[in-house]
């Protein structure tokens, strides 16, 4: 009788949930805040200059989390990529009702670039000096077209269009090669390098193709722009 009494609480033991051994207490509004970044945070994949805030939705008088066992389940409602409004699901087993309790909660995500922008209101034909660029953190969805982060790469480069005050620069408002211009040409081989002069029968900005004439044989070439007033020809 004591054997068969002593295994009947082994398997009693072995029965109960295991967070019977644990504590369950109320989460607060913080952990909760804290939890929903963190889960929203481990799916960003930004580059290391971007600015970050992760900002949830709010719950103060609109919430009492109930006790719960830990651990607290915290994941995104959805697969996609995270955007600027996200949803954190968040449940736990709780010994104040018969099922797991769970709520969802909006997550903002503000994302912000380096971005180079007009330091005063630029005009057609003007050439780029270090005075009319600064940078400044633009929120990623109002960038739209090719921006640029580096001050140096602009320099030198010719205004196309107007550009106001505080506006980011982006490249179809430039060119670092314009047409008519004189360019340097480059042409490389694993061994050799060849530099000769030509001129631009058309505008372009960085990593474009466009068409030059080698100033000494006359031939047209497509030469791919690397730099202010300066092409490419891959070999």
């Amino acid at each position: 009788m004591k054997v068969f009494f002593l295994c009947f609480l082994c398997l009693l033991s072995l029965s109960l949930p295991v967070f019977a051994s644990e504590e369950a207490t109320a989460p607060s509004l913080s952990t909760i805040y804290q939890l929903a970044k963190e889960a929203v945070e481990k799916k960003i994949d930004v580059e290391s200059n971007a600015k970050v805030e992760i900002t949830p939705q709010n719950l103060e008088g609109r919430l009492t989390p109930p006790r719960c066992y830990p651990p607290i389940s915290v994941e995104l409602a959805s697969e996609r990529d995270v955007t600027r409004n996200n949803t954190v699901k968040i449940s736990c087993e709780t010994p104040d009702y018969d099922y797991p309790w769970q709520m969802y909660l909006s997550v903002r995500v503000d994302i912000q670039y380096p971005v180079i922008v007009a330091t005063e209101l630029l005009s057609p034909n003007q050439i780029l000096n270090s005075d009319d660029l600064a940078i400044m953190y633009v929120d990623q969805y109002s960038l739209k077209g090719q921006f640029f982060s580096d001050k140096a790469s602009l320099l030198g480069s010719r205004v196309k269009r107007r550009v106001a005050k505080d506006s980011p620069i982006i490249g179809s408002n430039l060119c670092f090669v314009c047409k008519g211009d004189m360019v340097s040409i480059y042409a490389k081989t694993q061994s050799i390098e060849i530099k000769t002069l030509g001129e631009a029968l058309r505008d372009g900005n960085i990593g474009e193709a466009i068409k030059v004439k080698n100033s000494k044989s006359n031939k047209r070439l497509e030469a791919v722009v690397i730099g202010v007033g300066e092409v490419e020809v891959r070999m």
